[in-house]
């Protein structure tokens, strides 16, 4: 069975900065804390505890402490809180996110009303939220578009959540453009976020079957399992080699790999070899 990976598969820019960051402060001798976990990855989260570095669920008094800032960035409020709570900052959050903090605030000082095409939970999303004085309204598809909402809007600068699925983004924008009178789109999707999905649409094609690796909580993650499975029926997301079945193999030839932003390495690595290991007909 051949196995082929894709060039893009693994960490991005946005992902292997922040956990440099946080290891190499780690060794400072601070007391580091993070709100939340650095990114949406099991194995990095232990990576990250194992270095000392402690997950609050609170800002608290911060006296001596190091808050690191994670890769999705948080709203200006919450860093706000903690500079006035005593916390030395150390700010994580991916450049690329920065840019469209930088964008949204200077679309609603134009005076636009800010669409962010992304999920609505999302980390990221609430720090994009969190830079504006205005209510942002977040759209997740096409088939969630608030019409009543949308039908009030004149003028509208839109962003994008930065690892969204680059033709639902336009499937939504285009929706948009027709129903308000004045749009300003800016389409923030990351570079590393595009590539991976260049690359996943001609994969699937490719091969007999495809294997999706990271994290279920990761979101870069589903959205590569979507596409794939759009295009080939026989994609499966694992975020171990825990969770392959050999029978998914029977009768395969070739198999096509990817992996999320925040999956490691060492974990494509292991499933690489477990694949290479695996006796099917």
């Amino acid at each position: 069975m051949k196995i082929n990976l894709a060039k893009s598969a693994g960490f991005c820019f946005g992902v292997q900065r922040a956990l440099n960051i946080a290891l190499k402060e780690a060794v400072s001798g601070k007391k580091i804390c993070m709100l939340g976990d650095i990114v949406h990855n099991e194995e990095v989260v232990k990576l990250i505890r194992k270095a000392g570095i402690k997950k609050i669920p609170r800002l608290a008094q911060g006296r001596d402490k190091t808050l690191l800032i994670r890769a999705h960035g948080v709203p200006a409020a919450t860093l706000e809180k903690a500079k006035k709570s005593g916390y030395c900052i150390i700010d994580a959050t991916c450049p690329m996110v920065k840019e469209i903090h930088r964008a949204a605030l200077h679309m609603e000082k134009k005076g636009l009303s800010i669409i962010i095409i992304g999920d609505k939970l999302h980390d990221e999303v609430t720090g994009i939220i969190g830079q504006l004085k205005n209510k942002a309204l977040v759209i997740d598809s096409i088939e969630n578009i608030p019409l009543a909402k949308i039908s009030k809007i004149r003028q509208a600068g839109i962003v994008v959540q930065s690892t969204q699925n680059l033709e639902k983004v336009g499937e939504i924008a285009e929706a948009l453009m027709r129903r308000i009178p004045k749009v300003e789109f800016l389409n923030t999707v990351c570079r590393p976020t595009r590539i991976k999905q260049e690359e996943l649409r001609d994969m699937p094609g490719r091969n007999d079957c495809m294997v999706i690796i990271g994290s279920k909580s990761s979101a870069n993650t589903k959205r590569l399992y979507e596409i794939s499975k759009s295009l080939n029926q026989n994609t499966y997301w694992v975020s171990s080699k825990n969770e392959i079945k050999p029978a998914w193999f029977k009768g395969i030839n070739s198999v096509g790999v990817t992996a999320g932003a925040s999956t490691p390495k060492s974990t494509i690595q292991e499933i690489i070899r477990y694949l290479s290991s695996l006796q099917v007909d």
